[in-house]
């Protein structure tokens, strides 16, 4: 295993610069293909969130690897490389399984302890799948990795040491009036009919606001969207949809507006929100969860006007509690990523192993041929019983030595086993990679689609 994670995130770098670095409509699948198109990298899949960018990738040379990928990133984000080198973090085999897995669970996340993020680790996957980018190694990882976050979610606490972003950004709005109490009875404005912007509409609904309007550019998702917040068996909220050319009418109504859409522009300017809020008595409340901003910073200054943003969302989330339970959730972790490294291990010699197994099956096909050219007068039932006499004394020849170099081989270090194993035995090299080569395709035959 030679993963490597090249990656920036809120913990890294400022807003201005994720902001300037998001990924943006199908860049994230030409990053991809441009990784795989690379010399180091055999794997590629990308983890690309509002507030993280995170390359992953099989490579073969780990200094060449950091380059290329470092590279890659500069390219496809539009930010300079010198200017986004220093924001740049970078993991390691063991260290990048380490950092996944805690991603996954929510302990790296703005608000630790969210489970938004396993929505995000299960999109990589599945682009990483669709393109074809994301073999074994990357398939077992992330696979690995949805099982550990909702391990983490289900043995601990990790859901009281913080909430959803949305939550979180509510209760900045509030400045510490219960979330319940502050919705009750406003109208709401949803811009965006994404994950995040419907699961800020669902948690309006449920908080207790009185009406929702939801906009997006295309009318038929925020027409859904509405229908499902107000159908029966939903949040039973009042809810409509509108166009977006009705954004400027709709902000004059709004008590609250929540906007996380894909623009790589601003959705409402310093201008349309100071002319919503000329002559109104009620202030009027802005959270923007997008990345890059849907909302211009301008907006803080503007008087009965309260803009909550990632980057205040970064800031307040600083001095947020953490919770006994993210011990707990680490120790999780490693001991999820030492069982990850030792399966990894161990999967690497099994090729050998393969290998070794053939060569004696062969080797008792020859020996039996050869006897049965030298004892023609052999009956079936002696021949078969001759034939597993001999398969059986193989075996049991081969049984220890290999159960022992699989426990061998899974642990640190433990990679040359499978060397010496192909030296002692003299095995041909190009029957064990024959071997690799057709685990490694009925794999990708298995996990395709699989997430």
């Amino acid at each position: 295993m030679s993963l490597l994670v090249v990656g920036l995130s809120h913990r890294s770098a400022p807003v201005s610069i994720l902001e300037r670095a998001a990924l943006t409509g199908d860049t994230p699948a030409k990053l991809l293909q441009d990784t795989l198109a690379a010399e180091p990298a055999t794997e590629g899949t990308v983890l690309a969130t509002c507030n993280r960018i995170e390359l992953y990738a099989d490579v073969d040379k780990f200094h060449a690897g950091v380059a290329e990928l470092s590279t890659l990133l500069a390219q496809h984000s539009g930010v300079g490389l010198d200017e986004l080198t220093p924001y740049l973090y970078v993991h390691y085999e063991d260290r990048a399984v380490h950092h996944l897995f805690s991603v996954a669970c929510g302990l790296d996340s703005m608000v630790v302890g969210e489970g938004q993020i396993l929505g995000q680790i299960k999109d990589a996957l599945a682009l990483g799948q669709d393109l074809h980018t994301a073999g074994r190694l990357l398939n077992d990882l992330f696979q690995q990795a949805l099982r550990v976050g909702k391990r983490a979610h289900s043995e601990t606490g990790i859901d009281r040491a913080g909430q959803s972003l949305v939550t979180f950004g509510l209760e900045q709005l509030t400045e510490g009036t219960d979330v319940d109490t502050w919705a009750k009875g406003k109208k709401a404005l949803v811009i965006g009919a994404g994950s995040m912007s419907s699961l800020a509409a669902a948690t309006l609904a449920r908080s207790g606001v009185s009406e929702i309007t939801v906009a997006n550019r295309t009318f038929a998702r925020a027409e859904r969207l509405a229908q499902i917040l107000s159908e029966p068996g939903g949040t039973g909220v009042t809810a409509r949809a509108v166009d977006m050319v009705a954004v400027g009418d709709e902000l004059t109504r709004a008590d609250v507006v929540v906007s996380c859409t894909g623009a790589t522009g601003l959705v409402l300017t310093g201008e349309d929100v100071e002319a919503a809020v000329q002559g109104r008595r009620t202030p009027l409340a802005l959270l923007d969860l997008a990345m890059p901003r849907d909302i211009d910073a301008a907006a803080h200054r503007i008087p009965g006007v309260r803009l909550v943003d990632i980057e205040s969302l970064a800031e307040a989330s600083a001095d947020a509690p953490m919770a006994a339970d993210v011990d707990q959730v680490r120790g999780i972790v490693s001991d999820e990523v030492a069982a990850f490294g030792a399966a990894q291990r161990a999967a690497h010699i099994t090729p050998t192993v393969v290998a070794l197994r053939t060569m004696a099956a062969d080797v008792v096909a020859t020996e039996v041929a050869r006897l049965e050219g030298r004892l023609p007068d052999l009956d079936e039932k002696q021949r078969a019983e001759i034939t597993q006499t001999v398969r059986r004394v193989v075996d049991k020849l081969l049984h220890a030595p290999t159960v022992r170099v699989k426990q061998l081989a899974s642990e640190p270090g433990g990679a040359g086993y499978a060397d010496a194993l192909r030296t002692l035995f003299d095995l041909d090299p190009e029957t064990v990679a024959s071997v690799s080569r057709a685990d490694l395709n009925d794999a990708d035959v298995k996990n395709r689609g699989r997430v």
